[in-house]
């Protein structure tokens, strides 16, 4: 298994490698001056090629990209005097030469143009709203789609079994950001009085009185819309999954011998046929974190996708390509984590 593991991360930093170069390629061919950004229209030029050479913008674009890659590795060629650690921190590992090291650090995903902060601090700051959306969003669709799977495949063929296919069929087909922006008009808008919840609102809300406190029901409009794709293919998948076992020898078996339906389908059925379900829901939680983006917009949901759209509007490059790398890396590791659990779900998994 460790070799396994070793060989996924080998493969996950090929992945991230391509990902970095996209971004960095895709950003030099976009219109907008990122040191007029940074120094304002009415800066003379030392202040704008000072702002440049910091940025290694005055640079051929080899030297731009090697810098821009040592920047946001893990492991780097830094210098060693006082300024290069504190821009870069981590742990020198072997000094080359008087002026440089080999560090072991935190990818350095440099400044944003409008704040000057840090885009790491950044992108953690907003992580968390990002990362409730994406697991209350899972966990809707997981019990949601689980039960409505298991009771369409106790009554295949039925008005029921029907009604849930043809749903989930249209859960799967409308956009997410179609549905996001139905659902906010409906429940957070025109019925706002009956359901009591808000069209925008956040995770944490400050009060006057009362101060910072935690408001679960503004979860559940943003988490609803970007779970509904997930729930319709949890709904057909375990369904899917329930039939086949259903239809085998052993169940068969377990009710020749007397065993009631309820025993037969929680402690046999069910059992068997989640192992696909329980993949595809742990392979889902990136994806959704990836999804939540335009779901996040319309609801002015304080996340990875707010913030990334708003630094798209204002030309704010550092922290698109940051994000970009920071969700790429999340699918790396999350899709390692559900190959290692599948294994050890299903014993006919071999990691190799």
């Amino acid at each position: 298994m460790i070799g396994f593991i070793l060989s996924r991360l080998w493969q996950g930093v090929l992945v991230l490698i391509g990902v970095a170069l996209t971004v960095f390629f895709l950003f030099q061919v976009l219109p907008g001056d990122p040191v007029a950004l940074l120094a304002g229209q009415r800066s003379d030029a030392a202040t704008r090629a000072a702002i440049a050479a910091d940025l290694g913008l005055d640079q051929p674009l080899p030297a731009q990209l090697a810098g821009y890659l040592n920047d946001v590795s893990p492991l780097g060629v830094h210098p060693r005097d006082s300024a290069g650690v504190a821009k870069y921190g981590g742990v020198q590992l072997l000094p080359l030469g008087s002026e440089k090291a080999l560090v072991l650090k935190t990818p350095y995903l440099r400044r944003s143009f409008q704040s000057n902060k840090e885009v790491l601090s950044i992108l953690l700051d907003h992580f968390t709203g990002t990362l409730w959306l994406a697991v209350a969003a899972m966990l809707l669709a997981a019990v949601l789609g689980i039960g409505l799977g298991i009771v369409a495949a106790l009554k295949p063929h039925s008005w029921l079994d029907r009604t849930l296919l043809s749903t989930s069929v249209l859960g799967i087909s409308v956009p997410s950001f179609v549905a996001a922006i139905l659902i906010a008009m409906t429940f957070g808008f025109y019925w706002s009085s009956w359901t009591g919840l808000n069209l925008t609102g956040q995770l944490y809300e400050t009060d006057a009185f009362t101060g910072r406190h935690l408001t679960l029901k503004n979860l559940l409009l943003p988490a609803f819309a970007l779970g509904i794709r997930p729930l319709a293919v949890i709904v057909q998948l375990t369904r899917s999954s329930m039939l086949e076992v259903m239809s085998q020898d052993y169940i068969r078996t377990a009710r020749a011998k007397g065993l009631s339906g309820y025993r037969t389908v929680m402690g046999h059925a069910v059992k068997n046929a989640l192992n696909p379900v329980i993949t595809a829901v742990s392979g889902w939680l990136a994806s959704l974190m990836a999804g939540a983006f335009f779901i996040e917009y319309i609801f002015n949901w304080k996340g990875l996708g707010t913030v990334t759209l708003r630094a798209v509007e204002n030309l704010d490059f550092p922290i698109v390509m940051g994000a970009t790398i920071f969700i790429a890396a999340l699918f790396v590791v999350v899709n390692i984590v559900v190959d290692v659990l599948y294994a050890l779900l299903d014993p006919r998994v071999k990691l190799g």
